[in-house]
């Protein structure tokens, strides 16, 4: 549901691979012009094992540009590396080893449409994904990762009802086990709880679930019920759902997620251990900033670890103002921003505009609660009753929402 650093594509395994999304763009604090050619700019992160594959998959696609085996293996990696690293340049990189088959068309083989709508998706090309999507579905209608990759796309951007369609479409591709948790979401989205709980709590027990090669589907599991806990406002499930989530093994999406909440519960002191092993992407680097500026307030941030929370928020703050000077990257980056804006930098005004440039792009329920912490700290009737409105328009109900906002949207 909370689409990362933009929103995240359902967890699934076996036939579907699926995306919990980091969403946010790694930039560099000052932006630099190399003096030569030769310049060394940047390192990039090293991954255990990469640089063989690498090498071995670039020799491929030059010698094979249009093999479409050694294509789609190539993307999977550099996607899986940039949701692993929160970095975005990653995603690029698995863009351009699809640019043999532009411009896309009908003819274009259907695993290169879905993984370039999947990519797309990532760097919150949401458009051009959906559209990407319905050209291949098109022509396989039966394709149960086109359809899954859609709805949650449709979800997130707040299009519940035709998200249901597409959900509904997996019943027809013989998917039964993806079309009933991804009905589940829509209906926990909208107000009915106990009912979404239920079925994902019945898939949960099944005896089919229990294999061990199964845990990544379980853990997507997992994490949802956590989520429409957290809308429903009980804490303690949601608290629970994500220890046993996190339990199984950690992910990207799953970490942010339940640092989020647990930052949303004032209990700082548990993200920094959370995040430490995680590449320090934008989204993570906020959380850590967040955490130790709250710690920091109640005293309690050690005094040998307060310079360098005040070189995190800095190196922070640079990130942002360079993003900021790229063209038409405000929007991508608005939710992360709006959040440091407001709970970082305390300036309502400016997280206001961002949160409703935000949602102007995506609609999760982080982006709407995000949209009224804004509005309220601001004291902006105005823009809470534009909340209001658009909670009631794409039909979502969050307990959090109510409270920050006094009273039911």
């Amino acid at each position: 549901m909370a689409h990362r650093p933009s929103g995240r594509l359902a967890g699934a395994i076996v036939v579907l691979s699926l995306a919990m999304l980091l969403a946010s763009t790694a930039a560099r604090a000052v932006p630099r012009v190399p003096t030569s050619d030769s310049e060394i700019v940047e390192t990039l992160p090293a991954v255990a094992g990469w640089s063989r594959e690498e090498r071995r998959l670039r020799r491929e696609l030059v010698a094979r540009p249009r093999d479409e085996g050694v294509a789609l293996a190539a993307a999977q990696v550099y996607l899986d590396l940039a949701r692993a690293q929160g970095d975005a340049r990653y995603a690029g990189y698995a863009m351009g080893v699809l640019q043999a088959w532009q411009p896309l068309s009908a003819s274009t083989p259907n695993a290169i449409l879905i993984m370039h709508a999947t990519v797309a998706q990532f760097l919150h090309d949401f458009d051009g994904a959906e559209r990407t999507l319905r050209m291949a579905l098109a022509s396989h209608p039966d394709d149960a990762q086109g359809w899954l990759t859609l709805a949650t796309i449709l979800r997130v951007r707040g299009r519940y009802d035709e998200s249901d369609t597409a959900c509904r479409a997996l019943v027809r591709a013989r998917q039964y086990i993806y079309a009933e948790p991804c009905l589940a979401e829509n209906n926990g989205l909208r107000g009915d709880h106990e009912a979404a709980q239920q079925v994902l709590q019945d898939l949960l027990d099944s005896p089919f679930l229990q294999e061990k090669r199964l845990g990544p589907f379980r853990q997507w599991l997992l994490t949802t019920q956590a989520e429409i806990a957290e809308l429903a406002g009980r804490d303690a499930q949601a608290d629970a759902a994500y220890r046993r989530a996190i339990g199984m093994g950690t992910s990207g999406y799953d970490v942010l997620a339940f640092s989020d909440f647990l930052l949303r519960r004032n209990r700082p002191a548990e993200v920094l251990p959370l995040l430490k092993p995680e590449a320090r992407s934008d989204a993570v680097l906020l959380r850590i900033v967040m955490a130790q500026q709250r710690l920091a307030a109640q005293d309690k941030l050690p005094v040998a670890q307060r310079e360098a929370a005040q070189r995190d928020a800095g190196e922070l703050a640079a990130r942002f103002d360079a993003a900021a000077l790229r063209p038409g990257s405000a929007q991508l980056h608005a939710r992360e921003h709006a959040m440091f804006a407001l709970d970082v930098q305390g300036d309502a005004s400016k997280a206001l505009a961002l949160a409703r440039l935000n949602v102007q792009l995506q609609r999760e329920p982080t982006d709407l609660l995000l949209f009224a912490r804004a509005a309220a700290a601001a004291r902006d009737e105005g823009a809470q009753r534009e909340v209001k409105a658009l909670m009631r328009q794409i039909g979502l109900r969050d307990a959090r929402v109510d409270a920050v906002l006094g009273g039911a949207a």
